[in-house]
């Protein structure tokens, strides 16, 4: 059994009492807990207890040093009546803030037989260890999944030189009912090994939204965003620092941007704007985000993959694969098929084959989804089309769903954006300026497929935007948009 698992025993009594321990609720939010003729047969501090039993140490948490105090005094009181004369009043030391010589009294709790009870408050909750504590006693509630776990630390050591495998929580206040949906939950957030996956399953728990966070106001929710958002910003800011460097990461950042509809580095901070329950939502729209990072992850290579072995390496054989095909026409005929039947299903499929010049960027943006989630990708089906053909086209995924509903001859997008463009520039006297702005976007339309008003507003905003763009046109953008449109899917005579 590893050092610190333990089997934890829970005592709770709904009629709030424990032992001869009577509790009667205040009015503070804290709820401050009286004692009366306290009888804790577990926790008796005196030598007639042979054995172990005699060796182990009990801490009691209570709501206020006030509280402490009264809780010190009748397990005193309580006590001698017990034992009488033979009690040692040392066994009992409430040990807070307010107490004389707080470090010697830890010193003499964590070294020595006497205190072998502690009462306290926030002292003794962190950054104290006493292996041979086996009781915990909760006299207070708290709302903190933190606070409670760290409380729960203080008992969770073994102690072989008492026997100790098992440790007892006494817990008239419910705190465990209260606290028992954080309590289950995995404690992942602190975990410096824990991974995208396991961040992604427990922000999509329910229980997280309504489990306490670490921060008065937050729930347990918004801590594993901040740790999710964090674990995200390394990895894809580290890849966007790689991407100058590196075709692969480029072009790997580039599908990833069209496919999130944000740029991957600033994916973090989208998340932390969203919330809990629409970065949720966004997680299970994007299905697959766990293996597009692990993607990336493979992309930087050895920092996160290192070697091994150093044995000499020796190439045996190189294949491809593509999900549950094993050939490229597979992968092609699965797609073809794929596209034909969703046709009648997915109204942005059949804008892209019957009305691409009225395809909206949120729609592209459902298409890349719609197809992600079944296994397809602009770049697969790149890799596919050059393994069965032999010939490298970089066809957009517009060009690759008409080939596949249509028949429509694989164009590489960059030919239509120039074919495109040529229409434009011949269409009427630009003036040098005005040509320097159509090239800027014909640059955008080869990256993004499809631009708007909207996003030439958005893009150009530190220029003036759409509005100034259109003076600089001559009040002409949105024809040139349209006329772009039209020209881009028309098929060559």
């Amino acid at each position: 059994m590893a050092a610190n698992a333990l089997i934890v025993l829970v005592t709770s009594r709904t009629d709030h009492s424990l032992n001869g321990l009577e509790i009667a609720k205040g009015a503070r939010e804290d709820v401050v807990f009286a004692c009366h003729q306290s009888r804790l047969p577990r926790l008796r501090p005196h030598p007639p207890l042979f054995g172990r039993v005699a060796h182990e140490k009990a801490l009691i948490f209570c709501a206020t040093d006030l509280h402490a105090d009264m809780v010190e005094r009748l397990l005193d009181a309580a006590f001698k009546d017990l034992w009488g004369d033979a009690y040692n009043e040392a066994s009992v030391r409430k040990i807070t803030g307010a107490s004389d010589k707080v470090d010697a009294l830890i010193r003499r709790y964590k070294n020595e037989r006497y205190p072998s009870i502690a009462i306290t408050v926030d002292l003794l909750t962190t950054g104290i260890d006493v292996p041979a504590i086996c009781h915990l006693v909760f006299l207070r509630r708290v709302r903190s999944r933190i606070l409670y776990e760290q409380m729960l630390g203080r008992a969770t050591r073994r102690c072989d030189d008492i026997g100790k495998t098992v440790f007892k929580i006494y817990d008239p206040v419910d705190i465990y009912a209260a606290l028992r949906d954080v309590s289950t939950m995995k404690p992942l957030v602190k975990d410096p090994g824990v991974t995208v996956e396991q961040l992604i399953r427990e922000l999509l728990d329910p229980r997280s939204l309504d489990a306490p966070g670490s921060q008065p106001d937050s729930s347990h929710a918004d801590d594993v965003l901040a740790a999710l958002s964090q674990k995200m910003m390394r990895i894809l800011r580290k890849a966007d620092s790689r991407a100058e460097r590196r075709e692969d990461i480029r072009a790997k950042l580039k599908e990833l941007e069209q496919l999130w509809g944000v740029e991957p580095g600033k994916l973090h901070q989208q998340l932390h704007q969203l919330g809990p329950r629409q970065a949720g939502d966004f997680v299970k729209t994007h299905a697959n985000l766990v293996q597009q990072l692990a993607e990336v992850n493979t992309l930087l290579g050895t920092e996160r993959y290192p070697l091994i072995s150093d044995h000499k390496d020796e190439l045996l054989v190189r294949d491809q694969s593509y999900g549950d095909h094993a050939k490229p026409e597979d992968y092609l005929e699965s797609f073809n098929a794929f596209i034909r039947d969703q046709l009648n299903q997915s109204a942005a499929l059949a804008v892209v084959v019957n009305r691409p010049r009225d395809l909206t960027r949120e729609q592209l943006k459902d298409v890349r989804l719609l197809l992600d989630q079944n296994g397809f990708s602009e770049a697969k089906l790149k890799t596919a089309w050059r393994n069965q053909s032999n010939q490298d086209i970089a066809a957009s995924i517009i060009g690759h769903i008409r080939q596949a509903a249509l028949g429509e001859a694989l164009i590489p997008f960059e030919q239509r954006v120039a074919r495109a463009m040529e229409g434009i520039y011949a269409s009427h006297a630009w003036t040098p300026v005005q040509r320097k702005w159509l090239e800027r976007l014909a640059k955008q339309l080869a990256f993004e497929v499809i631009i708007e008003r909207g996003f030439v507003n958005a893009r150009f905003a530190d220029k003036g935007g759409a509005k100034q763009l259109d003076k600089v046109l001559g009040n002409r953008l949105d024809e040139v948009l349209d006329e772009i449109a039209d020209h881009l899917w028309q098929q060559p005579a």
